[in-house]
């Protein structure tokens, strides 16, 4: 919830003030991970206008964490994938965006694709190929059942290396776009 339309970054900042304020501190820091994220427990307790975020993400945040308290709602990887994604969808300000990404990273979801992703759309302009969510879609068809594997090869693509005017060689069982 807290990566919703905005950037790595701003999620990044928005993640370290909530450590920062409410995380405990670790026993064995590493670098400059000091604090460990709160938990569901610890977030419930604090008040949405202190959430720092927009008020509908906080409250988003907020119902999040109270079906995680209440264990009305399990994210691991041994939950019920369609159903923990309903429930999610059922959050106002919960979109498929991040039902996709709790799937690929809490319920372990070797097929789950960020299709509206932007550094998905980033990631195939480099390549040369069409960026519209639809058209990720139907590229990523041919990458079932492990297209969050595809997700991870292009987002790692945009950190590799610097954009140039050539594109990179696509990934397995893409279609170049006829622009080029």
């Amino acid at each position: 919830i807290l990566g919703q339309q905005v950037s790595v970054l701003g999620a990044r900042t928005a993640a370290g003030r909530l450590a920062a304020s409410h995380g405990r501190l670790l026993s064995n820091p590493v670098g400059t991970v000091v604090r460990e994220f709160p938990s569901p427990e610890v977030l419930a307790t604090i008040p949405l206008a202190s959430l720092p975020m927009p008020a509908g993400r906080a409250k988003a945040l907020h119902e999040l964490v109270q079906l995680l308290t209440s264990g009305e709602l399990v994210l691991d990887p041994g939950a019920d994938r369609d159903a923990v994604s309903a429930r999610l969808l059922a959050i106002p300000g919960v979109g498929p965006w991040t039902v996709a990404y709790v799937r690929m990273r809490a319920l372990s979801d070797p097929d789950a694709f960020l299709a509206g992703d932007l550094g998905v759309r980033r990631a195939l302009e480099r390549l040369g190929l069409p960026t519209g969510e639809s058209s990720a879609t139907v590229l990523a068809e041919p990458w079932r059942p492990y297209r969050a594997y595809a997700l991870q090869y292009l987002w790692s693509g945009l950190a590799s290396v610097a954009p140039s005017d050539q594109p990179r060689k696509a990934p397995p069982g893409a279609v170049r776009s006829k622009r080029q």
